[in-house]
């Protein structure tokens, strides 16, 4: 909410918000189909968290949130048995990311944020997650070993290409 004043006298009050992610929606119907609860953590005003969270069929929501907030929520699922993934963006989201068992970064997020996760949606696409939970874990590992081999091979072609 932004509030406008002319000369000391409120003017009026705009309602800004940022559009859905495509795919949103879709994403969050297919985490559902899985069995997997899904619950919003968000630094967002409550009115705004709320309007967003009834779009997408999100039942639990927790607004106005600190980064210190979203860390206890994660550590009270821990506490009760749940396996937490957490998907986030933003610098202040980067210690719950580290929390939870399995932290998604989206890939055009703060650094910190992706440097805390351990899953980087490339495209920053919500549909990546549910995907995700059908990758073999041996398809995955090969996949890191490739990645880390052409960091190797590229930084190896460096040093050569400079001498």
């Amino acid at each position: 909410m932004v509030w406008v004043a002319f000369d000391k006298d409120m003017a009026g009050i705009l309602a800004i918000a940022d559009p859905l992610k495509e795919g949103s929606a879709e994403a969050l119907k297919a985490l559902n189909a899985l069995g997997l609860k899904v619950i919003m953590s968000t630094g967002d005003n409550g009115k705004t968290a709320e309007a967003v969270a009834h779009e997408l069929g999100i039942d639990e929501v927790h607004a106005e949130v600190t980064p210190q907030d979203k860390i206890d929520i994660i550590r009270k699922l821990k506490s009760e048995g749940a396996l937490v993934a957490m998907a986030g963006d933003g610098i202040n989201d980067f210690p719950a990311l580290a929390e939870a068992h399995v932290g998604i970064a989206m890939g055009t997020g703060t650094d910190v944020a992706i440097e805390s996760a351990g899953i980087t949606l490339v495209k920053s696409d919500l549909l990546g997650i549910t995907k995700a939970f059908h990758l073999s874990p041996m398809i995955a590992g090969a996949a890191m070993s490739v990645s880390s081999l052409s960091v190797i091979l590229n930084a190896l072609r460096t040093v050569s290409l400079e001498k």
